[in-house]
């Protein structure tokens, strides 16, 4: 039988690259990473664990690419041993105002609190602990 094991990287399609990773590395603590493709291409990463958001500048997308690829279209959610009550804190230092929570949700292995918030396009971010 085939089957995935785990997500490697996924592509946020970003209206303003700057904006972008300053909220990432500066709100969540990610790592910017510039790479070259294995086509020669220069991009920009954000890198967080064994995993990073490639980003794609709205507009100058790279090929192959999701079919509407739009800034603000995504939902995503990560995991973090932070206490959320310590990231309500840290994100409102950074001026980073909170949708929602901390509310009870379901993750992907079990029971997760989480809080919502926006980056700089709209996508819906959920900052989570597992219970």
């Amino acid at each position: 039988m085939v089957q995935v094991t785990s997500l490697d990287h996924l592509v946020l399609t970003v209206a303003d690259l700057a904006a972008t990773v300053a909220f990432y590395q500066d709100g969540l603590g990610m790592e910017m990473q510039r790479f070259r493709a294995a086509d020669g291409s220069n991009r920009w990463a954000l890198k967080f664990g064994d995993q990073k958001i490639n980003l794609h500048q709205a507009g100058a997308e790279f090929e192959p690419k999701a079919r509407f690829a739009t800034p603000g279209s995504a939902d995503l959610c990560f995991l973090s041993d932070t206490p959320l009550e310590d990231w309500q804190a840290h994100l409102q230092a950074q001026g980073i105002a909170l949708e929602m929570g901390p509310v009870p949700r379901s993750g992907a292995t079990g029971a997760i609190v989480s809080l919502y918030l926006r980056d700089p396009d709209g996508n819906l971010i959920e900052i989570s602990n597992r219970i």
